[in-house]
């Protein structure tokens, strides 16, 4: 996975919140000192997909050379989202970071800090520790962008689950084929 050259083609970077609120996210990535990186590294589009939040953040058409920007609430599907993506910065939501990694994406997964019981988390740092993503907070993209060395990313390899299948098979009665 690579962060690739810079040139005139539309690069994108897709952030994705899931379908709750995560406005401190949206703020995040749309502070001047995360969408100059971003604009730095090469990227020239960034599309929000940001839930029930309340913050709405400045749409941009990028004609004057910045970093185009815009934002919608939900979709049926983020997939065709993902995979037009350069880059995907996302929720911790198990679900979004599993369909970025077997799109074989790049990913930020950037962790809400304010959900009780946060198991994201682990999954997050987990999967970080096994260089399959970036980790970070909302106050901590910035840092983590300028570091990010995506190259050094491994490709995710979803794990065979027919073992355990076998054995709940067998457990529950079911003879084996």
């Amino acid at each position: 996975m690579e962060d690739g050259e810079k040139n005139d083609a539309k690069r994108l970077v897709f952030v994705t919140v899931g379908t709750t609120s995560f406005d401190a996210l949206v703020e995040a990535v749309v502070s001047q000192n995360v969408k100059d990186e971003l604009h730095k590294r090469g990227y020239t589009h960034l599309l929000i997909q940001m839930g029930r939040g309340i913050y709405s953040p400045t749409k941009c058409d990028g004609a004057d050379g910045s970093l185009a920007v815009d934002y919608f609430t939900f979709s049926s599907s983020i997939a065709d989202y993902i995979r037009s993506a350069s880059l995907v910065i996302s929720h911790a939501g198990s679900g979004s970071i599993f369909e970025t990694l077997k799109l074989g994406k790049p990913l930020i997964v950037v962790v809400n800090e304010d959900l009780m019981d946060n198991h994201q988390c682990e999954l997050a740092e987990e999967l970080e520790e096994r260089k399959h993503l970036y980790c970070a907070r909302p106050h901590t993209l910035h840092q983590t962008l300028t570091k990010m060395e995506l190259e050094s990313l491994l490709r995710y390899t979803p794990g065979d689950g027919t073992p355990v299948a076998r054995i709940i098979d067998r457990f529950l009665g079911f003879p084996d084929d």
